[in-house]
């Protein structure tokens, strides 16, 4: 049996378009030719499809939504694929109830669209995923859900990327072309639990974070969190509010704020060297909190913005946990040496006895077991490979959003910043 490949095009193969109204899609069908009549019991296999795009978005979470809205608003035709069957499915799926944005909503908006009259000054996760849905609607994004990317490889031939996906719901393999591809599936696409030795043999509960939804399971229960970000912190107030006896492994130096703080240094850095403005919030964070050294928790030299600039590691905004900690109901280990059954030991010699443990260690990201660009864009742990604020343009059209370690603010700029760029490269005369 022989094949024929057939192309159908509404439109010539690759033509530049100003401004065009809609995608042009390329089909291309291999129609099984019989050489003979005993070829023709043999199975017919369906059509397989090329789809031809101007870009291609992978994710439909925060940022593959934030650069469709500015593609939008430039013209430019685009397609958006999500491997789960919702967008923004980290903030549906895998956060805890109680969880509220961080930064004041003047800080966390999507490109185009501020938060509604009334909204909260720091926005629950209900309303945030509420404000995502109306975002998805009024900029007419349509993401196809359970699209599994499986690989995706620039063709040096026809210029363009040749993507291979998956639909999980139909078991159907999907190809794509597409002139220019923006990774947008973040940095925290799967969560991360390090290494530790004797963990295998604990005899209790041993979660990631992004499992955790609420301490109302976990009362009575004695409970260890590990790690003392936002997320880690959080945690163990949660659970030591709904009556877990709980304790937090901190092994590192860390900034503790309050939200109050943040947003007055976030304002005044506009105005203001970094270098005054962390000193000031410093200080003040130290008259509220006082010195906590002596329950184990130690700041870094550098100021908490200077960090937040140079390697997008941010402070810890506090809900309440740092009292707990002062009056002795969440006690604070250093890092963890090894796990016998229910017993961890700890740095200092110190141990103690679990029925649970909560890590929340943050995520790694997934993208180079499909993404074959020879590290141009992300280096070997799936983060960019250059440095904010040139982290988001890799080599033959390739982008990535959400990978800057810098909220929902730096979601915006790299989405606007790939839409420019796109427009020029492909739309040079396009105002």
């Amino acid at each position: 049996m022989s094949w024929l490949s057939i192309s159908v095009n509404s439109a010539p193969l690759r033509t530049r378009f100003i401004r065009p109204a809609k995608q042009k899609l390329v089909e291309t069908y291999r129609i099984p030719i019989f050489l003979d009549a005993r070829e023709t019991a043999a199975p017919i296999h369906c059509p397989q499809k090329m789809e031809d795009l101007v870009v291609l978005i992978v994710g439909a979470g925060p940022a593959g939504l934030a650069t469709a809205a500015c593609l939008s608003q430039r013209s430019i035709p685009y397609l958006i694929v999500e491997r789960e069957d919702c967008s923004a499915s980290l903030w549906r799926s895998r956060t805890y109830d109680r969880l509220k944005l961080h930064l004041a909503k003047e800080f966390c908006s999507l490109p185009y669209m501020p938060y509604p009259d009334g909204a909260p000054t720091y926005v629950p996760k209900r309303e945030f995923i509420k404000y995502v849905d109306r975002y998805t609607e009024h900029f007419d994004i349509k993401p196809r859900y359970c699209i599994c990317v499986e690989s995706a490889a620039y063709d040096g031939e026809t210029n363009h990327w040749a993507v291979t996906a998956r639909d999980t719901v139909a078991g159907t393999e999907i190809l794509f072309s597409a002139r220019f591809l923006v990774v947008a599936t973040g940095e925290n696409a799967v969560g991360s639990i390090p290494t530790i030795r004797g963990l295998e043999s604990f005899r209790g509960l041993a979660i990631h974070s992004s499992v955790y939804k609420s301490g109302r399971s976990f009362a009575g229960k004695r409970v260890l969190v590990v790690g003392s970000g936002n997320s880690g912190m959080e945690i163990a107030f949660d659970l030591a509010r709904h009556g877990a006896d709980t304790s937090i492994v901190v092994r590192s130096p860390v900034h503790i704020m309050t939200k109050e703080l943040i947003r007055l240094g976030m304002t005044l850095i506009k105005y203001i060297p970094v270098t005054i403005v962390d000193p000031l919030i410093v200080n003040s964070a130290n008259f509220v909190f006082g010195d906590l050294s002596g329950h184990g928790i130690v700041r870094p030299k550098i100021g908490p913005l200077l960090i937040k600039s140079k390697t997008g590691r941010s402070c810890v905004i506090d809900v309440g946990t740092v009292r707990l900690i002062k009056n002795g109901v969440i006690k604070v280990f250093g890092g963890i040496l090894n796990v016998v059954g229910s017993k961890v030991e700890f740095e200092g010699g110190k141990e103690g006895s679990f029925d649970a443990i909560v890590f929340a260690t943050g995520y790694r990201s997934t993208v180079n077991l499909w993404l074959k660009d020879d590290k141009c864009l992300l280096n070997s742990d799936g983060l960019p490979k250059n440095d904010y604020p040139n982290h988001w343009k890799g080599d033959n059209g390739v982008y990535c959003a959400g990978f800057a370690r810098r909220g929902l603010a730096g979601i915006s700029m790299d989405a606007m910043n790939i839409a420019n760029d796109i427009v020029s490269a492909e739309y040079p005369f396009v105002p």
